[in-house]
C-alpha cells in the first residue's frame, strides 16, 4: 500500500483573499484537513466552498494526535496541515507530525504561502537583511536578556499578545537601550498597522493607544561598537607588526586586552599593511 502525503498549507494571516491556488486545491483534494480550531478552519473553508473533513490538532493534543495521523498516512491517506492563519510549525502545532512523519519515511509536501515574519519584516524598511525568528519571547525578564542579547547584532522578529506587548517593550527598553522597533499590527486586515519609531516613543504610543490584535515586532540589530578608537588599536598593531608578531596573533592579543572581535582587529591589521605597500 502507497503512503499518503503529508501537506503544509499556508493560510491567511487575515485577507481571505492572500491563499494560493494550489493550496485550495490540495485543501479540497486531501482526505482530511487537521487544524489547531476547526471553528476558524471551518470560516476558510466555507469561503471557498471547500467539504473536506477537519480534525483538530493543536498545541495540547498534539503528541497523542500526531500518532493517529500517522497511522492514517501509512494507511495511505492524504492530509493537509493547516493553522488557524499563517504557515503551520512557524510558532504553531506541527513539529511533531512533520518529524513523526520523516521518521516514518512519509511524503512532507510544503506550500508557500502567508507568512506574519516575512510580511512583517518586507514592510520594515531596516537596513540590514539579516535578522532571526524568535517566536514569542520567554515570559521572564531572565530569559528575555539571554535570548535578545546573543542575537542583538541582527534584526529579532518576534510575536507578543497585545496585553503583554507594553511590558515586553519596557522590559526590552531596559535590556538593549533606546533601540529602534518596527511594530506591525493586524497585518492584511483593515486595521493594519506599521510604525517605526524608538522603542521609547513605542511605549509611550502604545500605553495612551492600547494594541488589538495579533503583533509581529522587529527590534533593529545594534552595530557593534568597539570601546577603543580604531585609530589606537592601530597604533597598538603596528607596535606588535614591529615586534615581529604575526597578524593572527596580534588579533587574538589585542582582542582579549579590549572588546574589539579578532576578526575586526585582523581586517584592520591586513588593511593597515596593504596601505604600507
Amino acid at each position: 500500500m502507497n503512503k499518503g502525503i503529508l501537506y503544509i498549507c499556508p493560510t491567511p494571516i487575515g485577507n481571505l483573499e492572500d491563499i494560493t491556488l494550489r493550496v485550495l486545491r490540495v485543501l479540497k483534494e486531501v482526505d482530511l484537513i487537521a487544524c489547531e480550531d476547526t471553528r476558524v478552519t471551518q470560516k476558510l473553508l466555507n469561503h471557498y466552498n471547500i467539504s473536506t473533513k477537519l480534525t483538530s490538532y493543536h498545541k495540547f493534543s498534539e503528541k497523542q494526535k500526531s500518532e493517529y495521523l500517522i497511522n492514517l498516512l501509512l494507511e495511505g491517506k492524504s492530509i493537509a496541515l493547516v493553522s488557524d492563519a499563517g504557515t503551520p510549525v512557524i510558532s504553531d502545532p506541527g513539529f511533531e507530525l512533520v518529524k513523526q512523519a520523516h521518521k516514518n519515511n512519509i511524503k512532507v509536501e510544503p506550500l508557500p504561502g502567508a507568512s506574519a515574519v516575512m510580511t512583517a519584516f518586507s514592510a520594515s524598511g531596516l537596513d540590514s537583511p539579516y535578522f532571526t525568528f524568535v517566536g514569542f519571547l520567554p515570559r521572564s525578564r531572565k530569559e528575555k536578556e539571554t535570548l535578545v542579547s546573543k542575537y542583538k547584532e541582527v534584526n529579532i522578529i518576534f510575536f507578543e499578545a497585545p496585553t503583554r506587548f507594553v511590558k515586553t517593550l519596557e522590559e526590552l527598553k531596559e535590556i538593549l537601550g533606546n533601540v529602534n522597533l518596527v511594530v506591525t499590527r493586524e497585518l492584511t486586515k483593515i486595521y493594519e498597522e506599521i510604525r517605526r519609531d524608538t522603542i521609547e516613543n513605542q511605549i509611550n504610543y502604545y500605553t495612551a493607544k492600547p494594541p488589538k490584535g495579533e503583533i509581529t515586532a522587529i527590534i533593529e540589530g545594534i552595530e557593534e561598537k568597539t570601546t577603543m578608537d580604531e585609530r589606537l588599536i592601530i597604533e597598538k598593531i603596528k607596535i606588535l607588526k614591529t615586534a615581529g608578531y604575526p597578524t593572527k596573533e596580534i588579533s587574538r592579543i589585542l582582542s582579549l586586552l579590549t572588546s574589539c572581535p579578532k576578526g575586526k582587529i585582523y581586517d584592520l591589521a591586513v588593511e593597515m599593511i596593504e596601505k604600507s605597500k
